[in-house]
């Protein structure tokens, strides 16, 4: 233990320079955020999912799966490429504001596009039109992604704004849900008030964009929108092809089998990725324009960096981890209210998969920061291409339990690939 407090230091060291505390002040920001969503599943989850019952919460998160596609659309390749353009020219007031006109105006672009696609397949698609309401209450989360300006905060190194406002969202979510949800028939109620609560947040991270950091909208010119298109490309097919084998499990679940089914391996999938993202993700959100700026000085210092960050997510891994597999069956209950074998091992697998996510966030992010976006979309379209008929083999073999094994799977194999790729690497002071 004491062996891991003397590598944190060391590499929190080489990370934040002297005097100044902005890295530690964003991770905490986030971790902050970490903490309350990971926290609130453990009350809302277990009070939803019981309340509801698992063919509805089956429903709705089938739904959410489905307007995911649109959120990855709207997103585009931003969340990376944006951010990473911010970090460089945060300095520049007239650059930082082309940037945000063009991304935002492409943005909303691509909302439009995608609320139009949304009402052709509920339209014309049984399977969609039998519950329209569900998918077109669910949609509002895309506009408040759209609106929400996370790449800019995230670029700026003011994280702290995502946190608060993210909290707020939460709070307000979770006030929702034990103030309106009292029965299968109030159903409908949870896409509203998940989209309410995404919707307040993104119009706040607008106020505080252009209120707080004096910045302004501008019409912008053709070839900044075909810049940002161009630079966003790469992560975007990506990005699309990651969700070919994340994001596309619930939904394969949903097709395949049953909403009640789709609840039972949700449950599931929201505790494995809740494990995942805590704290995963206030480091690697934290850590990556920061690395780009070491990067663009010191390429080998910024290996070392990313070498030694992976090193300590691993361990925290292997201290972590096993505790909740031996645990998965009581969590499960906890949640369900009942013993479901079936999503015990779903679990299990899920978690699995989660020690090969963890064990390569840090090198994956290492392949954006130093602009290898070619390899890594390769190698993520090359899952999905295996990983997406994988999976439904597996769900018609072994039902909603055959996501969860397809995806450990997935996951291993994505991380040998990007082990090995980053491995070949090699730079100079």
């Amino acid at each position: 233990m004491r062996s891991l407090i003397k590598l944190i230091h060391q590499t929190y060291r080489m990370i934040e320079p002297p005097g100044s505390s902005k890295g530690l002040k964003n991770v905490l920001s986030l971790s902050s955020l970490q903490v309350v969503t990971y926290l609130f599943p453990v009350f809302i989850l277990p009070y939803l999912f019981q309340v509801i019952g698992p063919e509805k919460f089956g429903l709705i998160c089938f739904a959410q799966a489905f307007v995911q596609y649109f959120m990855i659309l709207t997103d585009y390749g931003f969340s990376v490429s944006a951010t990473k353009e911010i970090s460089l020219c945060v300095e520049d007031k007239t650059k930082v504001c082309n940037v945000i006109s063009a991304v935002m105006a492409i943005k909303v672009i691509l909302a439009i596009l995608s609320l139009s696609i949304l009402g052709l397949v509920v339209y014309f698609v049984p399977r969609f039109k039998e519950d329209w309401m569900v998918y077109v209450l669910s949609f509002g989360v895309v506009i408040g992604n759209t609106l929400f300006p996370t790449w800019f905060f995230q670029g700026s190194e003011n994280m702290k704004y995502t946190a608060k406002l993210n909290i707020i969202g939460e709070f307000a979510y979770a006030f929702g849900i034990f103030l309106f949800i009292h029965g299968p028939n109030d159903f409908l109620l949870v896409p509203i008030i998940t989209s309410s609560s995404a919707l307040i947040t993104g119009l706040l991270g607008q106020y505080i964009l252009f209120a707080r950091f004096g910045l302004y909208f501008q019409v912008p010119k053709l070839e900044d929108l075909y810049r940002q298109l161009l630079a966003g490309w790469n992560i975007f097919i990506s990005v699309v092809a990651i969700n070919a084998y994340t994001a596309t499990r619930i939904f394969a679940v949903g097709l395949l089998t049953n909403n009640t089914l789709t609840g039972f391996y949700s449950i599931a999938d929201k505790i494995a990725n809740a494990v995942q993202t805590f704290p995963l993700y206030s480091f690697t959100q934290a850590i990556f324009p920061r690395l780009s700026k070491i990067f663009h000085k010191n390429k080998l210092q910024a290996f070392k960096i990313m070498e030694q960050v992976q090193l300590i997510t691993v361990i925290v891994s292997l201290i972590c981890l096993p505790l909740i597999f031996i645990l998965a069956p009581f969590i499960i209950k906890f949640v369900c209210g009942g013993v479901y074998p079936a999503a015990v091992l779903s679990l299990q697998f899920l978690l699995i998969s989660v020690f090969f996510i963890g064990s390569n966030a840090f090198r994956v992010q290492f392949l954006l920061v130093c602009g290898k976006t070619d390899t890594y979309s390769r190698i993520h379209i090359t899952m999905a291409a295996i990983g997406l008929p994988l999976i439904i083999i597996f769900i018609y073999s072994f039902s909603y339990v055959g996501a969860a094994m397809a995806t450990a799977i997935i996951e291993a194999s994505v991380f040998t690939m990007t082990y090995f790729t980053v491995k070949k690497l090699h730079f100079s002071p």
